[in-house]
């Protein structure tokens, strides 16, 4: 934990997933005063998509969020992070493993539909980027990967993770899905540190004072 907060290699890259903005907001601050690459992938995506005018058709989006995806934009570009988004999306018409897929373009989801994973370029774009990275944090997954259909792009941010870290990246997997994603992918023993408590990793990157750490420094 020290290792990852205080002695960072760079370029250091944060992949944020998980469906709301609202309940990482404290976090992707904090880190954009850290990182110099922020992922945002997972249901974060689509009300990153619309606050920029896309099309995500019945998607899940905050709309309440959507001034601030815009202010963390902003922010990033200001810090000089390179805040990266999906480009495409694997859609369905249904919130379910046997629905109808397809890929289209993330900001141009027909009605009916909603985007369940990234696709194939956004899969290339974000490993590009982990694969270039020599810290990597992982906190939540690209898409439903509890449906067999909707794995892939966890499955290859994992393994790109898994790469970066055979070519001397440190890397950090934190939280419940991604743990879970990682150990499902088989991928557990290819990562530096896997935490299961994703909301305490989280916290400390927030700058919050952990009582277990605190007793340890003391």
């Amino acid at each position: 934990m020290d290792k990852v907060l205080n002695d960072i290699h760079r370029p250091f890259t944060a992949i944020m997933g998980g469906s709301k903005v609202s309940s990482k907001i404290e976090i992707i601050e904090n880190l954009l005063n850290k990182v110099d690459n922020l992922i945002i992938a997972g249901g974060m995506t689509y009300t990153f998509t619309k606050a920029m005018g896309g099309k995500i058709g019945i998607s899940i989006c905050e709309d309440d969020k959507l001034d601030l995806a815009l202010d963390l934009m902003k922010e990033a570009k200001e810090k000089g992070v390179n805040l990266v988004l999906a480009t495409d999306a694997k859609i369905a018409d249904a919130f379910s493993n046997d629905a109808n897929t397809k890929f289209c373009k993330v900001n141009e989801i027909p009605d009916g539909w909603e985007g369940l994973d990234i696709g194939p370029e956004s899969e290339k774009l974000f490993a590009d980027v982990i694969k270039n990275s020599k810290t990597i944090l992982w906190n939540g997954p690209t898409g439903v990967f509890e449906f067999e259909n909707f794995t892939h792009g966890s499955r290859a941010v994992g393994e790109a993770i898994v790469e970066a870290t055979k070519n001397g990246a440190f890397s950090l997997v934190g939280g419940g899905d991604s743990v879970a994603c990682v150990n499902k992918f088989g991928l557990a023993s290819g990562v530096s540190y896997v935490s299961t408590g994703g909301g305490a990793l989280l916290e400390a990157i927030e700058g919050k004072i952990l009582p277990g750490i605190a007793a340890i420094n003391e």
